[in-house]
């Protein structure tokens, strides 16, 4: 059985003009030591569903089940209890840490919520600082004292707290410089082979998401166009989507970006509250065809067992895709 089983989770929202579908229908699984990587453009409802998955925000629909536990069904009381297995790390650094407390306050707090004792809480924070990397008066100091690179290290080391299975990581290196992103991935890997600890890893960056997720998911306007191996899908994308996503992944050598095509892909994103009929890709795909404008496709098995919600079977038609999509910005 898997460590965490998202089943047809949905979320909406209401507003003066209409129903926005954040999160429409999304099912997959997390295994326990896994790093599955979460990626779509800004506002295709990454950061909706992991939070969904915490209820932070009220899902309309599905089921979260963790370690055999259905989260989505737990009273108050049960759900405090239940947080300690599942936790998140935050995008902005500094917007999520509390200004006015000490940074030995601050990771020590999910301790002190848990009941620990004052002198447990003192030795877990001095431990927790050692494995992010931080120095042992780092405790005594606060988040305005610190870098970027070093606010996100004592996000972590909070998530790290009460040694949860799964940790949500919300576009935890977006904030970041692209040399201290590198850092935080490096460390998390590392906390991820000394702890065991599951990862839900979001971005909209496939180049950042590549170095550290086993699986990937990709979404598209709130629901899930193709999953599967990362390997197989860096090698060969089965989506038209995913093909735009990896063709705008910035290429770090020159040599391997002469000579590379980058179509900008057209139209911008359809609003969730209007998407349109059909495929909803099918507004921007260089594929599309009168089936996908008038018809959804549904989520089926394809080549190599990954997922792949397309009208055409893309591993029968190498031909069909361009060399080489980009999604602008």
């Amino acid at each position: 059985m898997s460590l965490l089983s998202v089943r047809s989770l949905c979320v909406q929202y209401q507003s003066a003009r209409g129903t926005v579908r954040a999160v429409d229908d999304v099912s997959f699984d997390l295994d326990a030591g896994e790093t599955v990587g979460l990626v779509g453009e800004s506002g295709c409802g990454k950061s909706t569903l992991g939070k969904a998955i915490l209820r932070l925000v009220p899902s309309c629909d599905g089921l979260v089940i963790l370690d055999g536990q259905n989260l989505t069904a737990m009273q108050p009381r049960a759900l405090k209890a239940a947080r300690k297995d599942i936790q998140m790390i935050f995008q902005d650094p500094y917007s999520s840490l509390n200004p006015r407390h000490d940074v030995g306050t601050i990771v020590g707090q999910p301790l002190s919520v848990a009941g620990w004792s004052r002198r447990d809480n003192r030795d877990r924070v001095a431990e927790l600082m050692g494995q992010v990397g931080l120095p042992a008066d780092a405790v005594r100091r606060y988040p305005h004292e610190f870098s970027g690179g070093q606010r996100q290290r004592i996000g972590i080391a909070r998530a790290l707290a009460l040694s949860p299975k799964v940790i949500i990581c919300d576009e935890p290196v977006s904030a970041l410089d692209v040399s201290v992103r590198a850092q935080v991935i490096n460390l998390l890997r590392d906390l991820q082979q000394a702890t065991g600890v599951a990862y839900l890893f979001i971005s909209h960056d496939l180049s950042v998401v590549e170095h550290i997720s086993d699986r990937l998911i990709v979404m598209y306007l709130g629901r899930i166009v193709e999953s599967g191996r990362g390997e197989d899908m860096w090698q060969r994308p089965a989506h038209p989507y995913t093909s735009a996503l990896l063709a705008a992944a910035p290429v770090a050598d020159p040599r391997a970006a002469r000579g590379r095509t980058r179509n900008v892909l057209q139209g911008e994103l359809p609003s969730p509250m209007n998407p349109p009929p059909g495929c909803s890709f099918n507004t921007r795909c260089p594929m599309a065809q009168e089936r996908c404008r008038q018809q959804r496709p549904v989520l089926r098995s394809a080549a190599d067992g990954r997922m792949v919600a397309c009208h055409y079977d893309l591993f029968e038609q190498p031909a069909a895709l361009p060399p080489a999509v980009c999604v602008a910005g």
